[in-house]
Formats: C-alpha cells, sequence, structure tokens
C-alpha cells in the first residue's frame, strides 16, 4: 500500500579522546554530554517504540571510535563519576529553586533525567551501551552500519591507498567484535567520496554506503532516478544519495526545526550563569566554567534576553513538527512514485548528536515521527537500505563524483589554509608504515622474540591512525579547541617517528613503549600492523575466478 520510502540515518561519532595521565580532562566531557543527552535519549526512544509495537526501522553509524570509548573501563568510572557530580548538582538546584516553581519544575526534571541516565547505564546496560544498540539491531529495528577506523577523511588520505585501506578494514574489524556480525553497510566519514573507493568497501564485504547528494547527481552517466533510488558503482556496491530537502528541514538552525522560539536555548546554561562560588564544585578543577547540561531557558527569538523554558511548550512543538516533516515526505513521495517506475527512498542522514545534545528535543520528535509514520499515513514506509536493495536488486551502475558533505559539498573544509600543513606529516607517516609493516611482516606472528617489534609495530600503526582522524582539521577549520585539535595530532605523529626511528634502530624504548600504548590503547588488542601489509587490491576477485575456472574445468 506504500507509494515509497524514508531511511533515517543518525552518524554517531566522537572523536577518541581519553586522557588516564590526568584526572579531569576537559575534552571527555564530550563523551559524557553525549552519552546523557543523545545515545541514552535515543535507546530509550528504540525502547519505548519497540515495547508498544510500534514498527520502526532507523539505520545508525558507531565509528569505532566511539565504540571503544563506551567499552572502555576508565571512561565508563569517569562517566559515573560525571553523573554523579551532576545528580548532585541537579538536587542543589532543588533547594535553590524551591520558591520558583517554573524554574523548580525544570529542576526537578533535569533531577530525573540523571538519575535515570545512571540507572540505565550501570544496571540496564552494565557500563557498556553498545550492548543496547545490539539489543535492537538483533531485534531489527537498527541497523547498525561500519565506518573507518578512526574517522579519516579518505579523500585526503588517498596519497597512501594502504592508508585508505586500512582505515576501512580496520574499522569492520572492530565492527565484528563490537556487534558479533559482519555490517552490510558503510559510512563515509564527512561522505567523503572520490572514485574507486567503493572497491576498497567491496574488497571488505560492504554492500552500500552513503554519499551526498551532489555526488549522485553528477555521476557519470547521469542518473534515471536522482537521488531517490541507489547507484551500482562499477564494483558494485551500492551507492545512496542524500535528499537534501528533508535534511535541510532538520539540520538548519535558522530554516529548520531546531531553531524553534519554543525549543531549550543550548547557549544557555547555569555553569556560566550561576555565582562562581556555588557553582565551582561542578565545574572544571582550574575554575574554568563549562556547561552542566542544566539549561533553564529557550530560545525565545534572537535577542540575548531568554524566557523561562516551558516543557509542555516544546513537547508541543515537536509534536508538530514530527508531522509537518511527515506531511512534507508524504507529498514528496507522492509527487516522486507518480514520475517513476519503482517506490521512491528518501535518505535523511544526520548527525546522530543533533538528537538531544544541540537540539535537546530532537529524541521527542524522532519518537514523534515514528508513531505518526505508524499509525497515521500509508504513503510512505521507513525502511533500511539493505531492505531496498532486497527489493530492488537491479539499479543503475554509474560512477559517483567525488564528494562530501559540509561547507561547498568538496574537501575544502578538511583542507585549506588552516589546517593543510598535517598532510606532509601525515602522509610521510602513512608510507613509513607501509614500508615498515612490510620490512618487519615476520616479526608479526607469534614467534617470542619479536615480541617487543610486533608491539612496536602495532603502536605505530595505531599513532597514525589517531592522527588521521578527520576531527582535527574539522576542529582546526572551526576555530574551536584549536590548540588541543594541534597538540594531538603533533603528539601521534611525534609518537610514531619516534616509533619509526626506535624500530629501524632496533632498539626501542620498552618503558616508554608501555606507557605509549596504555595512553593511546584504541584497538588494544589488534594486529594493526596486518593491515599495512601489501596485498593487490583484487586478489580476493582473482582468486574468486581462479576457483571458478578450476570448477568449469571440473
Amino acid at each position: 500500500m506504500h507509494k515509497g520510502y524514508l531511511a533515517l540515518v543518525l552518524h554517531a561519532h566522537l572523536p577518541f579522546v581519553r586522557h588516564p595521565e590526568e584526572d579531569y580532562f576537559l575534552e571527555e566531557n564530550w563523551l559524557f554530554e553525549a552519552i546523557t543527552e543523545t545515545y541514552i535519549p535515543l535507546l530509550e526512544v528504540f525502547d519505548n517504540l519497540y515495547n508498544d509495537s510500534v514498527g520502526f526501522k532507523v539505520t545508525m553509524s558507531i565509528t569505532p571510535p566511539l565504540a571503544c570509548m563506551l567499552k572502555d573501563p576508565l571512561l565508563q568510572e569517569r562517566y559515573l563519576r560525571h553523573i554523579n557530580k551532576l545528580i548532585e548538582l541537579s538536587e542543589k538546584e532543588l533547594q535553590r529553586t524551591q520558591y520558583d516553581s517554573l524554574y523548580h519544575g525544570l529542576a526537578a526534571k533535569y533531577n530525573h533525567k540523571f538519575e535515570r541516565a545512571k540507572q540505565i547505564f550501570s544496571e540496564k546496560y552494565k557500563n557498556d551501551l553498545t550492548l543496547g544498540f545490539k539489543y535492537f539491531q538483533d531485534k531489527g529495528c537498527l541497523e547498525i552500519i561500519a565506518s573507518c577506523a578512526t574517522h579519516g577523511f579518505l579523500p585526503n588520505l588517498r596519497v597512501n591507498e594502504s592508508s585508505v585501506k586500512a582505515q576501512v578494514e580496520i574499522g569492520i574489524n572492530n565492527y565484528i567484535k563490537t556487534f558479533g556480525k559482519k555490517p552490510k553497510g558503510f559510512w563515509l566519514p564527512e561522505c567523503g567520496y572520490y572514485p574507486r573507493v567503493d572497491e576498497f568497501l567491496k574488497n571488505a564485504g560492504i554492500k552500500y554506503f552513503f554519499i551526498d547528494s551532489h555526488g549522485i547527481m553528477h555521476a557519470d552517466p547521469v542518473p534515471r532516478y536522482g537521488v531517490y533510488a541507489p547507484l551500482y558503482c562499477p564494483s558494485g556496491v551500492a551507492a545512496f544519495g542524500r535528499d537534501w530537502e528533508s535534511s535541510k528541514q532538520v539540520w538548519s538552525a535558522s530554516e529548520g526545526y531546531p531553531g524553534d522560539v519554543d525549543y531549550r536555548e543550548y547557549y544557555r546554561d547555569i555553569g556560566f550563569e550561576l555565582e562562581y562560588d556555588y557553582i565551582k564544585p561542578y565545574i572544571h578543577p582550574m575554575g574554568l566554567r563549562v556547561n552542566t547540561g542544566i539549561k533553564y531557558w529557550r530560545i525565545t527569538g534572537k535577542t540575548e534576553y531568554k524566557e523561562v523554558y516551558r516543557p509542555d511548550w516544546a513537547r508541543e512543538k515537536a509534536a508538530q513538527h514530527a508531522g509537518n516533516f511527515m506531511f512534507n515526505r508524504e507529498k514528496q513521495i507522492e509527487h516522486l512514485s507518480y514520475h517513476l517506475d519503482r517506490k521512491p527512498i528518501i535518505i535523511s542522514p544526520y548527525d546522530a548528536e543533533l538528537f538531544g545534545h544541540w537540539w535537546y528535543e530532537g529524541p521527542m520528535w524522532l519518537e514523534f515521527l515514528a508513531r505518526k509514520m505508524f499509525y497515521d499515513q500509508q504513503t510512505i514506509k521507513m525502511i533500511t537500505p539493505s531492505e531496498y536493495l532486497e527489493e530492488y536488486p537491479t539499479n543503475q551502475m554509474s560512477m559517483p563524483s567525488q564528494s562530501s558533505w559540509g561547507y561547498k559539498g568538496y574537501s575544502e573544509f578538511w583542507l585549506e589554509g588552516c589546517n593543510d600543513w598535517i598532510y606532509k606529516h601525515m602522509h610521510v607517516a602513512g608510507e613509513r608504515m607501509a614500508t615498515l609493516a612490510n620490512k618487519y611482516k615476520e616479526c608479526l606472528n607469534g614467534n617470542p622474540k619479536h615480541k617487543i617489534i610486533k608491539r612496536a609495530l602495532n603502536q605505530a600503526a595505531r599513532e597514525l591512525l589517531l592522527a588521521e582522524s578527520s576531527d582535527w582539521p574539522f576542529i582546526m577549520k572551526t576555530g574551536t579547541m584549536v590548540p588541543y585539535a594541534n597538540k594531538r595530532i603533533n603528539n601521534h605523529i611525534g609518537r610514531f617517528n619516534q616509533l619509526f626511528e626506535e624500530i629501524n634502530s632496533g632498539n626501542i624504548n620498552k618503558d616508554w613503549l608501555t606507557e605509549v600504548e596504555k595512553r593511546d590503547n584504541i584497538f588494544e588488542k589488534v594486529n594493526l600492523a596486518e593491515f599495512y601489509l601489501s596485498k593487490p587490491l583484487h586478489e580476493k576477485e582473482n582468486i574468486k575466478e581462479n576457483n571458478r575456472k578450476k570448477s568449469c574445468d571440473c
């Protein structure tokens, strides 16, 4: 009965930030805030829908850096300390606001939210939220897709194809370890595509990936269905294009839903508003004011004056906006289905952290949308890309064009005057890593006498991968936390170069290596250097072809 499909895609990613050398590290709060404001609320939405037998389908990437942090015992322990502090602060706020009904009601809501977050985190999911997402994938409601090892922006890493190969294959390896199955789809970081990168995905067993709309519209030959059906690249991997209309409706703070005057104001937090002596125990130990997550004001308008947040008003707006989004997609599908000879699919991808963190009402909006689509219409149905490919296995073959999402739609955000200096160091390190892996490949086996070289090789790969994260040039471009991004690049490249010299000289500093392994422990028990060994790109295809010929000869 449905005329078309909607694929909601949430991209969950944070850079790997873990600093055991310090008791409190400001940037670790990125993870803690996202856990409280995005990941737990999303799991609650999925739980509510599933328990009410509301049929829904969501596609979601959980990148390896995020998965590793969510499973890390040190960060789990620090999150519990973080949420306990927020519970304590919210209890103080209940006392401070007891004679103001509006503020007191909000303080009570925050107290309940933090208590609930702790209970879900520590009791329901035993400190590991990946178990929650895996649960809903196993139930068939959620399709989790893989991504690159450290969110490397592949068009800028293509100078060394060994680095591209490692980013893809290590990312998939981590997915399998985390979720216990092979992924069907893949999220290219920043939707960064260049022709031929899909061959690495094919060799790793991936069936589909996502690309920005102009990557599809500028494909060769021109796509018959636009972005409303996938293309098959020459490799045979399917490319799904982002629908700009539905994306902008949610993304844009100026034109989209998140900027509504009745929604919560992100940029006003009691960490900056209340008296210093009162708030001091709950901010940075050095006295720097930081966000606490307790925000009592609504957007109000383009003015410094902000009125008190009204949850009932915001909830009503979230329901209205969910209905508006559904109505627009219905009309869009009705128009498209009239002109196409198949059911069109609308791909709507968003950063997961938009929902709850930046747009406080985002998870609520998502739940309203799923319920309305299930009960209130019969034009459009939620689907995952793999399900669409099962229904329509035959698609046009075309070569997408190089592209990305973000500013101007190509690589400029990650390669321009403020951040271009990093790549000459990264490319040299990438070439050196491939050389190391092949030169010392006999050390990657289980021979005990090679153990220290194997550890050093794997740590060199670890440092290179961490340096390749697209987050560092992104931060440099946006101008926020630039010193931290500079430090991370310099530290990882510096450690890589020291390991390179020590491995080649045969004089490895074991104490220093042990310290670095404890500090930068992403993919801790993975033999990373193996992924840099020389291997023909089409080796798997050649093996298959030889086997086919042998079969025919028989």
